[in-house]
């Protein structure tokens, strides 16, 4: 993993042939034409058996733990308060199957961020992986592309999808 805020440019051919500029920074994506990552919001990953969406809604609040993986690590690091999160259930379940928003994000022990969560609403209809790995904009996800990683951060366009219902 590299150093924090260090990143590398890559340059594609866009939507009509013109060029793209858009900085890499970790898993999160700039783009030249805004400040800032644009993945603000995440998908996190439960294991239902252990503690399912529903738990988090009974609870109302919680603090996200856990979470061993360095790159998981990094994008809870990255995460700010008011960030949208998607929950997403493993398992047999398989699905997105609600929301939650960042409440606060304590980094003082950098390998183990201590992130607060407030549960949202249950999403209109669970949206499985396999729906979202046939979307197009999932193509280079680390959720389709690195399966055990359970903090994955979403464009917004990507959190529109799922919350949309795909």
């Amino acid at each position: 993993m590299g150093a924090e805020g260090s990143g590398r440019a890559h340059t594609r051919a866009g939507r009509g042939g013109q060029k793209e500029l858009r900085w890499f920074a970790g898993d999160g994506i700039k783009d030249s034409n805004r400040e800032g990552p644009l993945a603000t919001d995440y998908l996190l990953k439960t294991e239902p058996s252990e503690y399912a969406f529903a738990d988090l809604v009974k609870d109302g609040e919680t603090e996200w733990d856990g979470v061993s993986n360095p790159t998981a690590v990094k994008n809870l690091r990255e995460m700010k308060p008011g960030a949208r999160l998607i929950i997403y259930e493993t398992g047999d379940v398989r699905s997105a199957v609600g929301t939650a928003t960042v409440v606060s994000v304590d980094v003082k022990d950098p390998k183990k961020p201590v992130v607060k969560i407030k549960a949202g609403k249950a999403l209109a209809r669970p949206v499985s992986l396999d729906e979202i790995k046939k979307n197009k904009l999932f193509a280079d996800s680390p959720l389709v592309r690195i399966g055990r990683l359970s903090v994955v951060p979403l464009t917004p366009a990507q959190y529109k999808v799922i919350f949309g219902g795909a």
